[in-house]
C-alpha cells in the first residue's frame, strides 16, 4: 500500500500538537460514527455527505454487475463512450482514462466537460453514432451543462439512427429520485445506474461515478477497490501511538496545520503516468476548503522552477510510483531550503484507489483543524445566478449584458478597473498589486487543447518566476466546478486574469431532447458564464482583469499576452 513520509522542518512541532488534539477530541472515531460535531453544530450538509466513507464496500458488492454491463455493451457492437459531465461527476472518470488507457476489445473513453462549441463539434464530427454510447453524468440530474451536452447529442443521434433507436445509445449515472432518472425512463434508456445520495459529487471518485466508466474501458476495477478499501481500513486507526499509523489522519492534520500557519499553497509533483489526478486532487481540496475567509489553493501542472522563486506560503507534495525519481532532485532542494515536502509513494497504479480515499479522508480532517464545513460549497451558486441573469437578458434582448473595454490593443481588449493606456501596463500594473500571500489564476474561456496547455502553461511560468507567485490554470466552465468556490469563499488573497475569445464557430443547443428548437447556443452559454464569474467575483470584493481576445488566432494573440509580460 502506499507509504507516507512527511519532512516538516520547524513546523514538526506544530504538526504534532495537532494530531494531539485529534487524539484527545476523538476525531478519528466520531468521524467513523457519522458525527456532523466534528465540523459543525448543527448537521446542515454533513450529516447526509459522509456515504464515502464506506463506499469501498458498497462497491465491492457492486463490481460483478458493473463487468457484465461492460460485456454487455461490447456485445452489442459499442466501440466508443462519451461522458458527458462536469467536476465532480466526470473528473474521476477523466483520471482513470488518462492513467490507465483502454483494455483491448474495451471501450475508448473521451469525456466533455467544456461548453466551448469548438469542442463540442470535434467530438460530434469524430464519434460514430452507431457505435458510441454516452454517459449523462450528473448527481444533482440539473447540471446545466451537462444537460445541455445530453440535449446536443441525444437530438443529434435521433437525426442520425431515428428517435426509436436513440435511447439504446444513452446511460445515465444520477442520484436516485433526480429529474435525469425520470428522462432516462420517458426516453427507453439503455441504463440507469444509481449513485448514493449521502455523497457529494468531489467524494464519488469510488462511488458509480468513476467506477462504471472505470468498467467500460476494461480497467480491473476490483484491484483499485481492495486498495482502497485497504486504505479505508488504515484511516480508522486512532489513539495515543496509534495515530501516527494512520496516513489520512496525518495528512490531514499537516495540511490544515500548515494552512493555518499561512502556508496554504498546497504545490503537487506527480509522476508523469498519474499527472492526471491533480484534476481531481483540484477540486476535492479547493471546494472543500476554500469558504469562510479560508482554504488551500491545489497547485497542480505548474512547472518545478527554481527554490528562490517559491515564497514561504508554499507546501510539495510529491506523488510517484515506486521507482521513478522524476521529482527527486527538485525535492531535495526544496526540503535543504526548508520548504515542506510531504512524500507519498505508490506501489503501482491500481494504488490510485487508496489515494483516493486518503485525500478524501485528509481533506476532512483538514476541514476540522480549519474550523469549516468541507462538504458545502457556499459560494459556487453565485456565478450560477449571475450567469442566468445574462442568459435572462440574451432572451429578452436577443444579446448578453454590454461591457466596455477600457482599452483596446491589436485585437486584445481589457476589462477591468485600470487606467493603463497600453496592454503591458495594464498587466503589469494589475500583477503588480500582489501582496504577500496573493496567488494568480489563469482562467481560460478558450478551446482545451495541447496547444493552449502549453501557451498558459508559458503565461504562468513567466508570471510565477517575475513576481514570485503561484499561480494556477482552469479552463472555463470546468474550472466553476472545481476552484470557484475557492476563488470567492477563501481569504481574497487571488488575482484573476479571465481570458476570452470569439469563438469561430458555434452550435445551437436544443430546447429540449430531440428537437430542432433552440433558444441558446454553447458559445451563447460559455461567454454567459464567464460574465456570470467576472459578476461574482467582483461581487466578492475579488481583484480581475479580462482580456478579450478578437478577430486574430490566438497563437498570436497568446505571444502579444508573452510579450506585454516580458
Amino acid at each position: 500500500m502506499s507509504a507516507l513520509g512527511m519532512h516538516l522542518g520547524r513546523d514538526r512541532s506544530s504538526v504534532e500538537e495537532t494530531l494531539g488534539h485529534i487524539v484527545h477530541a476523538r476525531v478519528v472515531e466520531r468521524i467513523w460514527e457519522l458525527d456532523h460535531t466534528v465540523w459543525k453544530p448543527e448537521p446542515g450538509e454533513i450529516g447526509n455527505r459522509l456515504g464515502w466513507l464506506r463506499i469501498p464496500e458498497v462497491m465491492q458488492g457492486r463490481i460483478m454487475g458493473l463487468s457484465d454491463f461492460a460485456g454487455e455493451v461490447r456485445a452489442a457492437g459499442y466501440t466508443h463512450a462519451l461522458l458527458l459531465g462536469m467536476g465532480g461527476s466526470s473528473l474521476a472518470a477523466d483520471v482513470l482514462r488518462r492513467t490507465f488507457g483502454t483494455a483491448q476489445g474495451f471501450l475508448d473513453l473521451s469525456v466533455l466537460d467544456s461548453t466551448d462549441p469548438a469542442v463540442v463539434s470535434d467530438y460530434a464530427e469524430r464519434l460514430d453514432p452507431a457505435t458510441t454510447l454516452f454517459i449523462v453524468s450528473t448527481k444533482s440530474g440539473t447540471t446545466a451543462e451537462t444537460l445541455s451536452f445530453f440535449k446536443y447529442f441525444f437530438t443529434r443521434q435521433a437525426h442520425a439512427l431515428g428517435h426509436e433507436k436513440t435511447g439504446e445509445h444513452f446511460i445515465a449515472i444520477t442520484d436516485p429520485g433526480t429529474s435525469l432518472e425520470a428522462m432516462a425512463a420517458d426516453l427507453s434508456f439503455r441504463e440507469v445506474f444509481s449513485g448514493e445520495p449521502a455523497i457529494g459529487g468531489r467524494y464519488s471518485a469510488l462511488s458509480v461515478f468513476g467506477l462504471v466508466p472505470a468498467a467500460l474501458v476494461g480497467m480491473d476495477t476490483a484491484a483499485m477497490v481492495r486498495h482502497s478499501l485497504s486504505m479505508a481500513i488504515s484511516c480508522r486507526v486512532s489513539g495515543e501511538g496509534q495515530i501516527r499509523r494512520n496516513p489520512g489522519a496525518q495528512l490531514g492534520a499537516a495540511l490544515g496545520t500548515l494552512a493555518r500557519k499561512g502556508k496554504d499553497k498546497l504545490t503537487f509533483l506527480l509522476s508523469p503516468q498519474i499527472e492526471s489526478f491533480g484534476d481531481w486532487v483540484e477540486q476535492l481540496i479547493a471546494e472543500s476548503t476554500g469558504k469562510g475567509g479560508k482554504g488551500i489553493l491545489p497547485v497542480v501542472g505548474e512547472a518545478p522552477g527554481d527554490v528562490s522563486m517559491y515564497g514561504h506560503d508554499r507546501v510539495f507534495v510529491s506523488m510517484a510510483l515506486q521507482g521513478d525519481t522524476t521529482h527527486d532532485a527538485a525535492l531535495a532542494r526544496l526540503k535543504d531550503a526548508g520548504h515542506p515536502v510531504i512524500r507519498i509513494t505508490l506501489d503501482d497504479l491500481p494504488d490510485l484507489g487508496a489515494q483516493f480515499f486518503l485525500w478524501e479522508f485528509a481533506t476532512c480532517v483538514a476541514g476540522h483543524v480549519l474550523n469549516i464545513n468541507p462538504f458545502d460549497q457556499p459560494d459556487v451558486e453565485s456565478a450560477k445566478v449571475h450567469s442566468r441573469k445574462a442568459m435572462d437578458e440574451f432572451r429578452r434582448q436577443g444579446r448578453l449584458p454590454r461591457q466596455e473595454p477600457v482599452l483596446s490593443e491589436q485585437g486584445i481588449s481589457v476589462f477591468g478597473d485600470t487606467k493603463a493606456q497600453t496592454l503591458h501596463d495594464a498587466l503589469t500594473g494589475f500583477l503588480s498589486g500582489a501582496l504577500a500571500g496573493s496567488y494568480v489564476a489563469l482562467q481560460a474561456f478558450v478551446k482545451p487543447d495541447s496547444w493552449s496547455d502549453e501557451a498558459l502553461g508559458r503565461l504562468r511560468l513567466m508570471i510565477g518566476r517575475r513576481y514570485g507567485l503561484a499561480t494556477t490554470v482552469g479552463y472555463g466552465p470546468r474550472f466553476l466546478h472545481s476552484t470557484g468556490q475557492l476563488h470567492k469563499g477563501d481569504a481574497g488573497n487571488g488575482l484573476f486574469l479571465q481570458i476570452t475569445c470569439d469563438d469561430r464557430e458555434d452550435l445551437a443547443i436544443p430546447d429540449e431532447a430531440g428537437s430542432d428548437v433552440s433558444s441558446m447556443s454553447f458559445g451563447v452559454l460559455k461567454q454567459a458564464q464567464a460574465q456570470g464569474d467576472r459578476d461574482a467575483l467582483l461581487a466578492a470584493g475579488r481583484h480581475i482583469l479580462r482580456l478579450h481576445i478578437s478577430n486574430r488566432d490566438l497563437a498570436s494573440a497568446f505571444g502579444m499576452l508573452a510579450q506585454a509580460l516580458a
